[in-house]
């Protein structure tokens, strides 16, 4: 099943998992029109393209190791180390081994739905 907006009960093993991009599959676990909550599965290589959206976002790491790029600067992070990405900056990141990624944005990303 898919998550719907205001669902207040949300059960990890029953929520689908959707193709995101090559080796990236997400789960949009919780959204209001304010707030979305999105886990982010990672194959060891893939890679996340450099974008930007009109979204605050964290980024916490719950396992593996990445390796960020964000306003031009490049990081390593891993399990639990987070990133804030403010509305318009650009950003990225290649997993180097495999990992799952827990992103909030303010306000939700209507082009998940």
């Amino acid at each position: 099943m898919l998550t719907k907006k205001d669902q207040v009960w949300n059960y990890n093993s029953d929520i689908d998992l959707q193709h995101a991009a090559s080796g990236v599959d997400k789960k949009i676990l919780a959204y209001t029109d304010e707030l979305m909550c999105v886990e982010n599965r990672f194959k060891k290589g893939a890679v996340g393209a450099l974008h930007s959206h009109p979204h605050t976002q964290i980024t916490y790491v719950v396992s593996g190791v990445f390796e960020f790029e964000i306003a031009g600067e490049k990081k390593i992070v891993m399990a639990g180390d987070s990133m804030l990405k403010k509305d318009g900056v650009i950003h990225g990141c290649v997993c180097l081994e495999d990992g799952v990624l827990l992103d909030i944005f303010s306000p939700m990303r209507e082009d998940f739905i």
